[in-house]
């Protein structure tokens, strides 16, 4: 088997030479560069990963704890799984720079997550990433917390960096789109009140109507989600329809808190013989395809940007790594995604 100081020989360099070319760590002219790699290629040889990563400090390994991979085929029918799709985006950003990504997966209990964080480390990985299902705020052990931690679709109250997506920005642009094709009166189903997207979301609604010089009225939001669908949820859409539909001055628009809620709102509009679009216009949120795309008519909708989130988290730990960026204490990135405007929302006469 070949050693560096055979590659070393047989390009006409110096061991430290070929070491500085393996890792990356110093520069070397294009010339020896190719002539080391030559060299390498024609004696078969393979860097011992273990001997570089103890000299560097560098595994090329990072760790990820999620509980995508269990996550039940139950859940999936409405909503899809969100953070499969964030690790899907980090694996392959991560795979395409060399970095090899060790997936543990909690089967949904919390109680693993200290031991999965203690496993990653004996492996030495150079950094950990936690990926929840949802938006919301988590407080992980300290086994998780002891490494450089990144955390994606949640957050703490440590100040550890952060990624989230921007619900309430991704509010606010579909509510200032619905302005400008002449709604005024914008009904609103919203998630429930417990999730930290229903404050962030609610505000985003509120500014629009506010900065287009509309007074908010509350009558116009009824909380109608549920964490999981069932027959409980439809039957609270259908009672906040009966509502809204019987104002004095009804919605021309509702937005739904995702779009599993707006699918069963096209049920509950059907059974009442009300046209969407042509007697009510409707939008969803997330962009879930195998809802927003099949509907008909196909659903207006905020984009939840997951594989935005996944890549940027990836590209925010390489720079990391790899030293050009640091990632600092309390730093929140919040991942803004666009609105996709389908045929649910017609424009009304201004």
């Amino acid at each position: 088997m070949a050693t560096i100081y055979d590659v070393a020989r047989k390009a006409g360099v110096s061991p430290k030479t070929v070491s500085r070319v393996m890792n990356g760590d110093a520069p070397v002219n294009e010339k020896t560069r190719k002539a080391v790699e030559a060299a390498m290629g024609a004696l078969s040889y393979v860097p011992s990963s273990a001997a570089r990563s103890m000299r560097s400090n560098k595994t090329g390994l990072v760790g990820l704890i999620t509980g995508a991979i269990s996550g039940t085929p139950s859940a999936t029918e409405l909503t899809g799984l969100p953070d499969l799709v964030i690790v899907q985006a980090i694996q392959k950003k991560l795979a395409a720079n060399g970095i090899t990504l060790l997936i543990s997966d909690t089967g949904g209990e919390r109680t693993k997550v200290a031991e999965l964080s203690r496993t990653l480390a004996q492996h030495r990985v150079e950094a950990l990433i936690y990926v929840a299902d949802y938006h919301r705020k988590i407080d992980l052990p300290d086994e998780a917390r002891q490494q450089k931690l990144l955390l994606v679709n949640c957050f703490d109250q440590h100040g550890t960096p952060t990624i989230v997506p921007d619900d309430y920005m991704g509010q606010k642009l579909l509510t200032e789109r619905l302005l400008e094709a002449g709604h005024k009166r914008i009904g609103f189903l919203t998630l429930p009140q417990d999730l930290v997207a229903y404050e962030l979301r609610l505000g985003g609604y509120q500014d629009a109507l506010s900065n287009a010089g509309i007074e908010f009225d509350s009558s116009l939001v009824q909380t109608a989600g549920l964490h999981h669908s069932g027959p409980q949820e439809v039957m609270l859409i259908s009672e906040a329809v009966d509502y809204l539909m019987f104002l004095e001055d009804p919605p021309t628009v509702i937005c739904c808190g995702n779009d599993r809620m707006a699918l069963q709102l096209y049920g509950v509009l059907r059974t009442r013989g009300v046209r969407v679009p042509e007697q009510l216009s409707v939008a969803g949120f997330d962009d879930y395809k195998l809802i927003s795309e099949t509907l008909y008519p196909p659903l207006t909708t905020a984009v939840l940007p997951y594989q935005l989130m996944g890549t940027r988290a990836a590209e925010w730990l390489l720079a990391e790594i790899r030293g050009r960026e640091e990632m600092s204490s309390q730093e929140i990135q919040r991942i803004r995604g666009p609105v996709v405007w389908r045929q649910s929302v017609i424009a009304q006469q201004q």
